[in-house]
């Protein structure tokens, strides 16, 4: 059973959470890497709607920007737009990272949480199947992208004695096997280990170090591989649809489970077990179409 969450009115129409961790004051500043779309797009939006200020980046500056208009729009237009921004940044690069974290800065004039969003997936193939250079870029983007993002922000946040840094897990984090995603499944159970080694050396700065596994997201990342294939998607529409949820309905959550949690080392879960359970308990009274019968 969900309580009711009581909020208060936060600056520009946004909505702060009664409760939050007071380390962030009433309009936290948010940098969310691979923030252009998906799960990051829909973090932004919802920190937004809370109050918060926010920096986005992706790879592609026109994307960004795209990205910060659609924002501005969506959350009220000129009523958001100087609490929303975007910067070009290559997760994979150790120079981009410093820059968005200094971009960040000037512009949020505080950094109170981050989160290393950026990722890549893979198709669902077996290892001899996969050109080298997507599984370097895996690793790249995954483990490598999250390193640099967790650096730069404990660098930067240790001056100030205080911040979040969260993390993306996925498949792999917890250690389940699934043939044919061996590089996108190993580069995040690497990332696991990044979380709680860094988790463990935030020990005593005021710097939570903690990760964030929303579960099956119905994005771009989940289908795109079964664009073109009728029957390969007719085989696990089911299941996704038993398994997957819209990023609108995940990151509200998870927003507010990240403005409360003041414990270090913490890992944010959409999809619990328990949940999981639940729902193919029930799949055959409560139908749930997250996807199209085509792509």
């Amino acid at each position: 059973m969900r309580l009711a969450v009581r909020v208060v009115q936060a600056p520009d129409g946004g909505a702060a959470l009664n409760g939050a961790n007071p380390a962030f004051g009433a309009s936290p500043g948010v940098v969310i890497t691979g923030g252009t779309r998906g799960i990051g797009y829909g973090l932004a939006k919802a920190f937004l709607a809370a109050g918060a200020r926010v920096v986005i980046s992706g790879r592609d500056a026109a994307v960004v920007q795209a990205a910060v208009a659609s924002l501005q729009a969506g959350a009220g237009g000129a009523q958001v737009s100087e609490r929303v921004f975007g910067q070009a940044c290559d997760a994979r690069n150790w120079g981009d990272m410093q820059a968005l974290w200094n971009f960040a800065e000037a512009e949020l004039g505080a950094v109170d949480i981050w989160i290393n969003n950026a990722g890549l997936g893979q198709p669902q193939t077996d290892l001899e199947g996969l050109e080298p250079g997507l599984i370097a870029a895996i690793f790249d983007t995954n483990c490598s992208g999250a390193l640099y993002g967790c650096k730069a922000a404990m660098q930067g946040m240790k001056k100030r004695g205080r911040g979040a840094i969260y993390n993306l897990e996925g498949l792999g984090s917890s250690g389940g096997l699934i043939r044919g995603m061996t590089a996108y499944g190993a580069s995040k159970r690497a990332l696991a280990y990044i979380v709680d080694s860094v988790a463990l050396e935030a020990r005593g700065t005021g710097i939570i170090v903690g990760a964030l596994r929303p579960g099956m997201t119905a994005t771009d990342l989940i289908v795109g591989e079964y664009r073109g294939k009728p029957d390969e998607w007719a085989k696990v529409r089911r299941i996704f649809n038993i398994l997957s949820d819209t990023v609108e309905t995940i990151a509200p959550p998870l927003v507010e489970r990240m403005l409360r949690n003041r414990r270090n080392g913490a890992r944010i879960v959409w999809l619990t077990g328990f949940k999981v359970a639940m729902r193919f308990m029930t799949a055959p009274f409560a139908k749930r179409s997250i996807y199209p019968e085509t792509l």
